[in-house]
């Protein structure tokens, strides 16, 4: 029985919600080019598709074991491990966020979805996670902003950026970062050199575009592991 149909039975367990998206995911495990993993409660990995272990470049018999929040950046494992088990523990039964991977190309940022699985009485007993990697960007983009998400931001710069983005003004970001008016000025101007932006609206509206920061997060969060 493939795991496909395995997951037939384990949807019977689950809200009409949460068995979409089991019939869905384990699916993806018949198809060797999706992205997708089995895990432990303690997050480490029971197996994967092909397509999981190729994006790290690594073989299927090489991830048991391993934990999941090792293959990313460590800047992100705090955060993916604290919404991995809130879904373990039960809190929520999925999340998805943006993170950036450690994969063989180097690091990329990558959609990472996880849910959770449940045994025949209804108690959660692993998780499976999705990853959606960013498309690279083609090659006739010379004309494009220059951008590049996998090139990590100063933790002042994101600290700049996050609050030009909440619309706060010079002073304001100089009272709470405890810096000079002309300090922040530097910082702005330096991203805004880095993003081809004209004015502050524009190096949000391009920093937006790149993915630099967490989708639904307000107050904008630079997405982790962008910065150094």
């Amino acid at each position: 029985m493939s795991a496909g149909q395995d997951a037939i039975t384990e949807a019977n367990t689950c809200s009409p919600e949460q068995a979409d998206d089991l019939c869905r995911v384990w699916s993806l495990f018949d198809n060797s080019s999706a992205r997708i993993a089995h895990l432990d409660l303690g997050l480490r990995l029971i197996g994967s598709s092909v397509g999981f272990a190729d994006v790290f470049g690594l073989s299927v018999e090489e991830l048991p074991g391993l934990a999941l929040v090792d293959l990313v950046h460590v800047r992100a494992r705090d955060t993916l491990t604290s919404r991995l088990l809130s879904v373990a523990r039960g809190e929520r039964s999925r999340f998805s966020d943006r993170v950036a991977a450690l994969t063989s190309e180097g690091r990329t940022c990558t959609e990472l979805t996880g849910i959770a699985v449940t045994d025949d009485t209804g108690r959660i007993d692993s998780l499976v996670v999705l990853l959606d990697l960013e498309p690279e960007p083609a090659d006739d983009t010379a004309g494009s902003p220059a951008t590049d998400v996998r090139k990590p931001l100063t933790r002042m710069e994101a600290l700049v950026l996050e609050g030009v983005a909440a619309g706060m003004s010079t002073v304001q970001l100089a009272s709470k970062l405890f810096l000079s008016r002309g300090g922040v000025e530097y910082h702005v101007s330096a991203l805004m050199k880095n993003l081809e932006a004209a004015n502050r609206s524009e190096l949000v509206s391009r920093a937006y575009s790149a993915g630099l920061f967490r989708r639904g997060s307000w107050p904008p969060l630079v997405t982790e592991g962008l910065v150094e």
